[in-house]
């Protein structure tokens, strides 16, 4: 993959705005923070924190964010107050506030709060629906079938197929597997298919394969690529879907999320650092990265730990740091010499 030249003035002096030349690329970054982030954290964050982080994201440039689930609150106590923080938000007009259902009550419920889009998910694996969903697939597919039926075209349907690269449970996950369930929710009219790498088990030429399968056999269908980055290939593997044909990807600000199925399975890619990487490579994000980085920075406040991003750590790569104060002095005994 050739990235473009770097203009000389590429980096202005707030270092967080690039300039390329020649004509950018567009990527759409989703933030699944708030939602895959936040459900899997022991500490409930505050609803009017919830409200401020969305608000914060929106600000800082993301097109799409999903903001909570209509779950049961006995299955996901942290997300109980979802409606809440849907009618609290302060929507901005060219940003898509999603919404996780897992069934048509909770289709209805995310409709009323105001959702723009309802993401379905299941697993392409029989083991990990049942675990996750408590539901054989075939149960997971009629009562998600049921939602597109209902729904219509009243808003954007995305169906996310988790363990699409691998299940934690068994193994190895064959591609004609992952695309015969694309194939039949597509078949029933959905927008948008996410392939997601559930528990980090996915690498760069296995993505490429797949994106490349997709795009191929469905060009209209927006294809969304969801990566954890357990195992540290997450960047890796965005590459690979880049060079794929793949322009759509979700991430989690600090890396936030996981998987209670995959002991030692991390969160999500973490959005500033794509945006940061991807920003280095010429592809444009629409993106603020220092308002990203002044979000994430907020988060250990609110869920108790540590994130895992190491761009919150070490800062952006134009970042620099005073030399030692006594320069002059080693300066002259190399001099000296």
């Amino acid at each position: 993959m050739n990235a473009p030249v770097l203009n000389p003035k590429a980096i202005d002096s707030a270092g967080a705005s690039q300039v390329w030349q020649g004509a950018q690329r567009q990527v759409h970054i989703q933030e699944v923070g708030p939602r895959d982030g936040l459900q899997i954290e022991p500490v409930v964050v505050p609803t009017a924190d919830k409200i401020a982080l969305v608000n914060a994201l929106s600000a800082a440039g993301l097109k799409k964010i999903e903001v909570s689930a209509f779950v049961s609150p006995k299955a996901i106590p942290s997300l109980a107050d979802a409606s809440e923080v849907f009618q609290g938000i302060d929507k901005l007009p060219d940003c898509t506030y999603s919404a996780l259902v897992p069934n048509l009550k909770g289709a209805e419920r995310a409709l009323e709060a105001g959702a723009d889009e309802l993401n379905l998910v299941m697993s392409v694996t029989q083991t990990h629906n049942l675990a996750n969903l408590r539901m054989l697939q075939e149960q997971s597919f009629a009562a998600l079938a049921q939602i597109v039926q209902q729904v219509g075209s009243s808003v954007p349907i995305n169906v996310s197929l988790s363990c699409s690269f691998g299940c934690p449970m068994e193994g190895d996950v064959p591609l004609a597997q992952t695309l015969h369930w694309a194939e039949r929710f597509i078949a029933l009219g959905v927008q948008g298919i996410s392939l997601c790498d559930t528990t980090g088990m996915a690498h760069p030429a296995q993505v490429h394969e797949a994106a490349s399968s997709f795009i191929k056999r469905w060009p209209e269908v927006e294809c969304t690529l969801h990566f954890h980055n357990t195992r540290g290939m997450g960047l890796a593997n965005i590459l690979a879907g880049l060079d794929a044909g793949v322009r759509h990807f979700d991430s989690a600000l600090g890396g936030l999320g996981g998987c209670p199925y995959a002991p030692g399975a991390s969160g999500n890619i973490s959005t500033e650092e794509v945006v940061h990487a991807l920003q280095l490579m010429g592809y444009s994000t629409g993106i603020d990265l220092q308002a990203l980085l002044t979000a994430a920075e907020r988060l250990p406040g609110l869920i108790g730990h540590e994130l895992p991003s190491q761009l919150v750590k070490a800062g952006p790569r134009w970042k620099t740091h005073p030399a030692p104060a006594n320069l002059e002095e080693i300066r002259q005994r190399a001099l000296a010499r």
